[in-house]
């Protein structure tokens, strides 16, 4: 029974730790240090990266940018570190670690503790955590979103895109890379694939708001324009 209890701790642990961790809202943080303002009531009203960059300038943009993914990074270390010294280091069990806390974070950004639970729309801490899980799946999901926001001009469209496919990316990687050379089993491929599809509604439904400017014509289009809005 030692298993299953361990397995319990270690997903109440990393999700606990890394949903506070992600609770460091450091759009919010930086734009009060900068402009002495809550990038909330500025802009778009959202708490993330480009609204940052859009209302308040380059300096807090870009540290929201590197605190925002780095948290990620470290949510998802940490989750590894606990789920190994539970588990067992290289047990199926212990790949969850990284899903686990990695969801987790995402979900303290979107709704941190610590400021009303108003927060961002977590794209940029799951790329982190996409980064985490299998570095290439970071480098097809974002080299899409480029691609599309780029061409569209809309951070927006390129965001919901992307978020809509890394599921199928993470699961083609758990399918051919592990599953079929018998690194882990049905189940595993089953819960991470869910996991991956719980985050990525979780990051569409975050953008409804976008996804219904976008249908009528009204997204406005991205630009650094500081002092603008």
């Amino acid at each position: 029974m030692q298993y299953p209890v361990n397995f319990i701790v270690a997903i109440a642990l990393s999700a606990i730790i890394s949903y506070l961790l992600g609770s460091i809202s450091f759009s919010i943080i930086f734009t009060k240090m900068f402009e002495k303002k809550d990038i909330r009531t500025m802009g778009s009203g959202n708490a993330g990266m480009t609204n940052v960059l859009r209302s308040a300038g380059i300096k807090p943009g870009l540290l929201t940018i590197f605190c925002d993914f780095g948290k990620g990074i470290l949510s998802c270390f940490i989750g590894i570190q606990i789920f190994a010294a539970l588990l067992g280091s290289g047990t199926e069990l212990a790949r969850y670690g990284v899903y686990i806390a990695g969801i987790a974070c995402v979900l303290g950004h979107m709704f941190p503790f610590y400021f009303g639970f108003r927060g961002g729309k977590g794209v940029l801490t799951t790329a982190a955590v996409l980064l985490m899980i299998y570095p290439p799946l970071i480098a097809v999901d974002f080299s899409l979103f480029l691609v599309i926001a780029i061409i569209s001009k809309y951070v927006s469209l390129g965001s919901v895109i992307a978020a809509s496919t890394f599921p199928l990316w993470g699961w083609m990687f758990n399918y051919f890379l592990l599953f079929r050379t018998g690194q882990v089993s049905l189940t595993y491929m089953t819960i991470t694939t869910l996991l991956l599809c719980f985050l990525s509604v979780c990051i569409d439904i975050r953008h409804r708001g976008n996804i219904s400017r976008l249908i009528h014509g009204t997204e406005k289009k991205f630009s650094l324009h500081h002092g603008s809005h």
